[in-house]
């Protein structure tokens, strides 16, 4: 059965999630998520399910336009452009860690959207510095 049957079977989707494109918000075979039909438009800072070819992924929306989504992971660079409403099999609407479950509509949840696409600019050049001083570092052990 595939994910756009059992929601429209349940209405909602529960997975473990797999991958590491949404770091550090959900983690491999960690984390639940929960995944329901999208009943309004979608707004910047939603996670949606969408399909890419035959994969589902499981990303964040950056920026809305009128003809679709541009979307990215939390744990990526590059922006997935192209993305419209009839790519989209669902939005996230809760996870659960450790027994607890969170709430999109949560308010540490939104602080946390909100950080974590403010650093976005600098997340890239830290990056790079970091990887710069671990090679350094391993040449000098040399």
């Amino acid at each position: 059965m595939t994910f756009e049957e059992i929601l429209e079977k349940d209405g909602r989707l529960v997975y473990r999630f797999r991958g590491v494109s949404m770091k550090p918000m959900l983690y491999q075979n960690r984390d639940l998520v929960v995944i329901e039909k999208v009943k309004d438009r979608l707004k910047k800072g939603d996670v949606v399910l969408y399909r890419r070819g035959k994969d589902y992924v499981l990303h964040r929306i950056v920026r809305v336009s009128e003809d679709g989504y541009v979307i990215r992971g939390d744990n990526t660079y590059a922006n997935e452009t192209g993305i419209t409403d009839e790519d989209i099999v669902g939005v996230l609407t809760s996870f659960v860690r450790n027994g607890k479950t969170i709430s999109t509509d949560d308010a540490r949840y939104l602080r946390y959207v909100r950080f974590w696409n403010a650093v976005y600019p600098l997340r890239i050049p830290a990056v790079r510095m970091y990887r710069a001083l671990k090679r350094t570092a391993g040449k000098r052990k040399k």
